[in-house]
């Protein structure tokens, strides 16, 4: 397993709503837990990954969705069992999506 830390500052969009947990921990997959936190306007990601040495992937997929969904006082969790990086960005986009439903 490896452990992996990614922090983006500035995000503008902040949502106040409940936690969201999207996907299931499983072979070719990973869950996804979104939830509001007091960081100053930045976003945390912790993945936790059974795919050892993949940190630059990991961290270009990040960059990624943040790009797409520039997230402020927010913090994401993710546990992951191989998926690959679309699976991942699908993911990331559920979550973001059902956090912010109803919201410009």
């Amino acid at each position: 397993m490896e452990t992996l830390t990614f922090r983006f500052e500035h995000g503008n969009r902040k949502s106040s709503a409940q936690a969201q947990l999207v996907g299931v921990v499983s072979s070719g997959n990973l869950e996804v837990l979104m939830e509001p936190a007091a960081l100053g306007g930045a976003c945390e990601i912790e993945v936790k990954t059974a795919a050892v040495g993949f940190g630059a992937i990991w961290n270009a997929v990040m960059a990624d969705f943040h790009a797409r969904w520039p997230l402020a006082d927010t913090r994401i969790s993710i546990n992951d069992m191989g998926a690959t990086p679309a699976v991942v960005s699908l993911r990331l986009d559920q979550a973001a999506e059902s956090m912010f439903q109803g919201t410009p």
